[in-house]
């Protein structure tokens, strides 16, 4: 475990979990709902990934800023992984999901997938996942529970159907209690494959 200051014009700080020539970073949930890269769906799917020889970047957004600010920090937390790392992903869980999803489809950097848990279909009123699902150019996993009344995740799913993204139900609300290990080797799947370390 290493800790990472992102470079930036925002005070972007992360925790670099395992090692290997890939690298996931990590988006978590709201940070004004204590969303921070200690979420335990975070730590899962690290830990899942670290099995897999894949390193994972968590880190926390800069001061809230409506989402605009917060894609930027991913943007940025992605663009570090993509100069220390052969092959790089980005995971996110809710509204990290949304910031995963929107970061990817608007960054120049080459990555080899996005996984989204429990996204939100909108961020800051004008920040529509949606549409960025259209816009991603790498292959997109979208997990969700059929009980989650928390995010509005239909809409994303149904983008990511449409595109013949890889979609995973779960019987849980939004939370995913009890399913984390699961959420994590589904995730590490879909990033590593069965491959070793």
């Amino acid at each position: 475990m290493t800790d990472v200051v992102v470079p930036g014009a925002r005070d972007v700080r992360g925790t670099l979990d395992g090692a290997g020539e890939t690298a996931v970073v990590a988006c978590p949930p709201h940070p004004q709902h204590r969303g921070h890269r200690g979420d335990p769906r975070l730590t899962a799917v690290s830990d899942a990934l670290g099995g897999r020889g894949v390193a994972c970047l968590r880190f926390d957004y800069g001061a809230w800023d409506e989402g605009r600010g917060e894609r930027e920090d991913a943007r940025n937390a992605i663009r570090w992984a993509a100069e220390e790392y052969d092959s790089v992903g980005v995971f996110g869980y809710s509204f990290g999901g949304a910031m995963a999803i929107l970061a990817a489809a608007s960054i120049d950097e080459p990555l080899i997938g996005v996984s989204a848990l429990a996204p939100a279909a909108q961020v800051g009123g004008d920040l529509d996942v949606v549409d960025a699902v259209a816009d991603l150019n790498c292959p997109l996993q979208v997990v969700y529970g059929t009980r989650d009344s928390t995010a509005e995740w239909e809409s994303v799913v149904d983008a990511a159907r449409e595109r013949g993204a890889s979609v995973e139900e779960l019987s849980a609300d939004h939370f995913f209690l009890g399913k984390h290990e699961r959420i994590g080797e589904s995730v590490a799947e879909f990033f590593a494959g069965g491959t070793g370390p």
